[in-house]
């Protein structure tokens, strides 16, 4: 699995943006989680999630500005 381009969230507007933020922070919630209850998970999510992070609060700060 690559990871996601960000070519794909750009043509997104802010209000959508906002929401997958707080999707991605949910989903690392409960990857930490099941992490933390040992059952199987696979490693490599937290950094494409972060990294989607990372990507839309790129877009939304190019934005503002």
């Amino acid at each position: 699995m690559s990871l996601p381009n960000i070519k794909d969230i750009q043509n997104l507007n802010a209000k959508e943006i906002e929401v997958k933020i707080i999707e991605l922070k949910k989903e690392i919630f409960q990857l930490k989680l099941q992490k933390s209850t040992r059952q199987n998970i696979k490693p490599h999510l937290f950094k494409h999630k972060k990294h989607q992070i990372a990507q839309l609060l790129t877009i939304k700060n190019k934005s503002i500005n």
